[in-house]
């Protein structure tokens, strides 16, 4: 309790104050802007607080971190370009439910549901921080390539009508994710001869192709060709306020996916972006209206902004307790540890109770300012909407090369943005899934490098992914999520 107390006379002292509220909108601008991301603003700001006593500099990073893992949804929402991979997930009903002309309340969700998994897991991190951090000792290759698999369940919720077209599409994102030099055996595959394509084919450019260019290419098509649509955008659009009943509506969904958030985030280098996609997948095999999902579906913007929001403070875990990132952005914390002197680890947490109590409260301020922030910086950014289509569509194209070029300083992510937008727009035309090519883009790399060091581990034994409790619970799971919509469709029919 004397932690506590001490924790609250830190965090509550104006200066510190004052950091969590510029780093809370400091890191929901950058989440909006494609291509920069919590851990790029945190870096950018990690210099101006080599002067800060060390609870300041680490508690107003974390606020960045808050930030930014809700920012991504604005431009996910509005604009149809995730403004973190974390947000991908979002734009599946985010920017559908926008299109009907509830974009306010599309935010009012997604910042709720950012704020109550922030919260959630602020509080799971201080209660079972050890515990957790024992859980993810537990992950190996096995239960990463589960998990990858868990995560590719999410196929037949986001596939609509045409399952197969979507498993195709998942098939070509697995394929484009072996691209690059083999990270066991160091060989080189599809390089074509191109330096370049040695690396891989980072995903972030991919997504800014597939969905925002391909949806300029779409809307410009339409206009100049047989459709003629309206391309200016006169509404005004800011944060709509949610009823607490429409939350209360949306409970399950909320808890469910802040527990699937938190224990993601705890596991080592797994993130975000793959919570949300477990998360929603698990959010639409449950619901008793599955088919709303990938329309505009409240729940469908509520299970993952919730839960990538919830792995923040899952990933501060592994961090604190192992000295082990629980995510990139989470690494960079880590460093800002180091610079301050605090060496991250068992110890940390009986040397430093002050700290652990601080980033715990921190955690929950930046969380619900999130509801004030939120409503300003929205009515801001939301003005391009108001431009005529032309000029909204250039910016579009803008902020894609813009967000693609600053990953890399490359001019070839460039080149790859604008090459997947033209896929992309394919995918639109004969109806493919670019959410599912994107989700086996994603999830190829960690679903690839796991089974073949877990066949090493095992000298070529299968025996390890099912003899393992954790690995074969997630591989149950995997299943019935693959088969659920199914035997839905089976019962369905039955019935009738």
């Amino acid at each position: 309790m004397e932690s506590i107390i001490q924790a609250l006379g830190y965090v509550g002292h104006p200066l510190n104050l004052f950091l969590i509220v510029a780093g809370t909108l400091f890191g929901m601008v950058a989440g909006a802007l494609p291509g920069v991301s919590s851990s790029m603003a945190i870096i950018l700001l990690l210099p101006f607080t080599y002067a800060m006593e060390p609870v300041s500099a680490i508690v107003t990073l974390v606020a960045v971190y808050i930030g930014g893992a809700a920012g991504g949804s604005m431009s996910a929402i509005l604009l149809k370009i995730p403004g973190t991979p974390e947000a991908l997930a979002t734009t599946f009903d985010g920017h559908p439910m926008s299109q009907k002309g509830q974009a306010g309340r599309a935010l009012g969700i997604a910042i709720s549901a950012s704020s109550f998994g922030g919260i959630f897991s602020a509080f799971m991190m201080v209660i079972a921080a050890p515990l957790l951090a024992g859980f993810a000792l537990k992950f190996q290759s096995a239960e990463y390539l589960m998990l990858a698999i868990l995560g590719l369940s999410c196929i037949t919720s986001i596939g609509g009508k045409d399952q197969l077209k979507a498993m195709v599409s998942a098939t070509l994102g697995l394929l484009f994710s072996t691209i690059g030099i083999d990270m066991i055996n160091g060989a080189n595959r599809f390089v074509f001869d191109q330096p370049f394509l040695m690396s891989g084919i980072n995903y972030v450019p991919v997504m800014i192709g597939v969905f925002a260019i391909a949806e300029v290419y779409k809307t410009v098509g339409e206009e100049y060709g047989k459709k003629k649509v309206d391309m200016t955008t006169t509404g005004k659009v800011s944060m709509e306020v949610v009823k607490f009943v429409e939350l209360l509506g949306m409970w399950k969904t909320l808890i469910k996916s802040s527990i699937i958030g938190t224990i993601i985030g705890i596991i080592p280098a797994a993130g975000g972006s793959i919570a949300a996609l477990v998360a929603y997948g698990e959010a639409a095999r449950s619901s008793k209206t599955p088919e709303a999902f990938g329309k505009g579906a409240p729940e469908g913007i509520a299970a993952p902004e919730s839960a990538n929001n919830a792995a923040v403070g899952g990933s501060m875990v592994p961090t604190m307790v192992l000295g082990i990132p629980g995510s990139p952005t989470a690494a960079v914390i880590m460093a800002a540890f180091m610079i301050h002197g605090l060496r991250p680890g068992p110890l940390l947490l009986k040397d430093q109770p002050i700290l652990l109590y601080s980033i715990f409260i921190g955690i929950i301020l930046a969380s619900v300012l999130l509801f004030v922030g939120g409503r300003f910086i929205t009515k801001e950014f939301a003005r391009v909407l108001k431009l005529p289509y032309p000029l909204l569509g250039t910016l579009i194209i803008v902020l894609g090369v813009v967000g693609a070029y600053s990953l890399q300083n490359s001019f070839y992510d460039v080149l790859i943005m604008f090459a997947f937008g033209f896929i992309g727009f394919l995918f639109n035309h004969f109806k493919y899934s670019s959410s599912a090519f994107i989700l086996g883009l994603i999830l190829g790399g960690i679903a690839e490098n796991s089974l073949r060091k877990q066949l090493i581990i095992g000298d070529g034994s299968w025996a390890g992914f099912v003899t393992r409790p954790v690995s074969l619970v997630i591989l149950a799971l995997s299943i019935l999520g693959f088969l659920y919509p199914v035997l839905m469709k089976r019962i369905a029919k039955s019935k009738g």
